[in-house]
Parts: structure tokens; C-alpha cells; sequence
């Protein structure tokens, strides 16, 4: 899993899998920061948008319980509840998703960039 913080056993470069990873520090030298915080909040975005869809198949079968019962503004607030859930989860790391896909898109504008 790709650390997005550095390693105190390698001060000057991210890591992957617990190693320095070289290509992605290169790649990060040739992609200005502003395309870099950009790239970030997509792949952000991109795992909260899959752990919302993974949330709501999870949620799919609970019957409507407790004070709302089985009205019809559960379904509605049952998916803004999972879809904040999501969005959260995936601000407080996640479940590492988005750290593959910001690599991955570094190294493309970087190859752009060449």
C-alpha cells in the first residue's frame, strides 16, 4: 500500500509495500503541485465513490427500524447517510484505494509531461 506520508526510514521519498518508491518521487518532481492536489481529490473522490456503492449494497437488506420506521424517507436519507459515511471513510484514509489511484495518475501526467 502506497504510504501518502514518508517514512521516517526514508525521509525523502513516499513508499510502497514499505519501500521507497523511486518512481513516483520522480514522477511527483515533473507534476506541479497544483495537478498534484487535483490528482489527490480525485482519487479521493473515487474511493468514496466506490465505498459508497459498497455501503449501499451492505445496507440494501436492513429493514427500516428504530424512529423513522419503514417510511418513505428511508430509502432517500438511508443512501445521504451512507453517502456521507463514504465520504468520510474515505477522508480518513480510506481502505488504501486511493492512494493506487493517485499514483497511478501522477505517473500518467508525469508521462505526459516527458
Amino acid at each position: 500500500m502506497l504510504a501518502n506520508n514518508f517514512s521516517p526510514y526514508t525521509t525523502a521519498h513516499p513508499t510502497i509495500h514499505g519501500r521507497p518508491d523511486l518512481t513516483l518521487t520522480e514522477a511527483l518532481t515533473k507534476v506541479s503541485p497544483e495537478v498534484q492536489k487535483k490528482a489527490k481529490a480525485q482519487a479521493q473522490d473515487f474511493e468514496a465513490m466506490f465505498l459508497n456503492s459498497m455501503f449501499s449494497q451492505m445496507t440494501s437488506g436492513i429493514k427500516a427500524d428504530g424512529p423513522f420506521g419503514n417510511t418513505a424517507g428511508t430509502g432517500p436519507w438511508r443512501s445521504m447517510l451512507t453517502e456521507q459515511y463514504s465520504k468520510n471513510f474515505a477522508k480518513a484514509g480510506g481502505v488504501g484505494i486511493s492512494n493506487d489511484v493517485f499514483r497511478t495518475l501522477i505517473l500518467q501526467q508525469a508521462n505526459r509531461a516527458a
